[in-house]
């Protein structure tokens, strides 16, 4: 099987050398997909979840060393080190951290002697098409694949992607990595790996990519503020998983908004200001309509054997992360 592949990457790397990318071989291409390492400090909010050192890939998009990747790579940094297709590793800042969509971005102290990757338009990915999965490590790095699914995908820690991008076969360093077109633009950002059911198939192991065209909307507000200036979302400070629909309290984030509120592990959620949760992104999309950060989000939630009405004051999601933007 892994020859099979090989051979696959290869037929598919040749002919992208005479695509319309004609300026590029595959390898320059690969040349914008850089490793990044960052440290976090270990009070910070994210360390236990994410850890204190984390690794993985970005992509170079501009000419002045900046570097999209995934936001859970460097949220709460306090260094990162950027490693080039030569070996050799430069020092990097912290730009900016969207939490609606994942994307992370962060600059080298100096450019890289690389091309950008342009960014393709994922909205014209179906399924079915022949992709590039390439993290840091050049061709022996890249592996080929196909889009397998276009829908919504809803995450525990209160996030919701509505046309993430689902691949397969699954690639194992998936944490920042780029997903291109066979014209050598970029579609997609890794975020996860994850098990999508298909028809007459059963369970496949998949990787989700965010989406490419959720970053120019925001692009100049991370570069400039290091977040998006649209009001920020009402966030309760939970996880919560869903099992036959029903949604499940399985974490809370200490000192956040639902904690306060006197919300626990086990709690199931039945409605948001009255209205049934159907599913989590259901859950989540009726908090947010409730308002922006800091309004008040009535849960109706059973506990044990009683029905219970509770509350929650919401709060701005990046008031619980210790950020250091690019100053405007």
């Amino acid at each position: 099987m892994k020859k099979r592949w090989i051979g696959i990457i290869l037929v598919m790397l040749m002919g992208w050398n005479v695509s319309v990318y004609a300026d590029q071989t595959a390898e320059e291409i690969l040349k914008a997909v850089v490793k990044i390492r960052s440290v976090i400090p270990k009070e910070a909010h994210t360390a236990d979840t994410l850890g204190t050192e984390r690794e993985g890939s970005g992509v170079v998009i501009d000419s002045e060393g900046l570097i999209l990747t995934i936001g859970y790579l460097i949220v709460e940094a306090e260094t990162i080190e950027v490693t080039g297709i030569d070996g050799k590793t430069i020092r990097a800042s912290f730009v900016g951290y969207d939490y609606n969509t994942g994307f992370g971005l962060l600059r080298t102290e100096k450019p890289l002697d690389v091309t950008p990757l342009k960014l393709g338009q994922s909205s014209s990915v179906k399924v079915g098409d022949p992709v590039l999965i390439a993290g840091y490590g050049g061709k022996d790095e890249a592996a080929a694949g196909r889009v397998i699914s276009r829908k919504e995908f809803a995450g525990y820690w209160e996030y919701l992607l509505d046309e993430a991008i689902f691949t397969a076969p699954a690639y194992t360093n998936f944490g920042g990595a780029a997903l291109i077109n066979p014209d050598g633009h970029l579609l997609g950002i890794g975020s996860l790996f994850s098990q999508l059911t298909l028809p007459g198939l059963g369970s496949i192991p998949c990787n989700i990519f965010v989406p490419i065209d959720l970053l120019p909307p925001i692009l100049s507000d991370l570069k400039t503020a290091g977040r998006s200036r649209k009001a920020p979302r009402p966030w309760l400070g939970i996880n919560a998983e869903e099992a036959h629909g029903r949604i499940f309290i399985t974490k809370i984030t200490s000192g956040g908004p639902a904690e306060k509120a006197g919300l626990v592990i086990g709690d199931l959620i039945l409605t948001v200001k009255g209205k049934p949760v159907e599913g989590l992104a259901d859950f989540y999309r009726k908090i947010w309509e409730v308002g922006n950060a800091g309004a008040d989000v009535p849960l109706r939630f059973l506990r044990g054997i009683q029905i219970r009405e509770i509350t929650i004051r919401s709060a701005d999601r990046y008031q619980f992360l210790m950020l250091k933007p690019k100053k405007i």
